[in-house]
């Protein structure tokens, strides 16, 4: 059990630097295009872990053989970073190079969500631990 406790917790970590990286090259990275290729390089990883995250984590839910408030709250969450992260790539994926203006709402959507992201799962983890 405590195998796949650490697993899960080592993927959350993991999830949460790709959503770093992820939030570092929207703020950092100037150029669109250049842009774009590395968060579409990045989101089969993102949605990988977060793969990943949700199975461990059923592995350690039916391992403890209860449904906790963490485990409720922790369904959602990981469908909703899915979802969200989906949305954000769809937005992304039909702007064009020549569209400025859609490419400078982009930074700014992508900046909030990243951080939505980064919140949300910090804010389950610690719940996590507080109860």
């Amino acid at each position: 059990m405590q195998s796949a406790i650490q697993s899960h917790v080592y993927s959350i970590y993991f999830f949460l630097a790709i959503m770093l990286f992820n939030l570092y090259s929207v703020t950092r990275e100037k150029n669109f295009i250049i842009l774009a290729k590395r968060l579409k390089f990045m989101t089969p990883l993102y949605h990988l872990t977060n793969a990943i995250v949700i199975y461990t984590g059923t592995i350690v839910a039916f391992y403890a053989q209860t449904f906790s408030f963490t485990i409720a709250l922790m369904i959602p969450t990981s469908i909703f970073l899915l979802v969200i992260e989906i949305k954000r790539y769809k937005k992304m994926r039909v702007i064009k190079h020549d569209q400025i203006e859609l490419q400078n709402d982009f930074y700014k959507y992508a900046k909030k969500i990243y951080t939505i992201e980064i919140s949300l799962l910090i804010a389950v983890y610690i719940i996590s631990k507080v109860f």
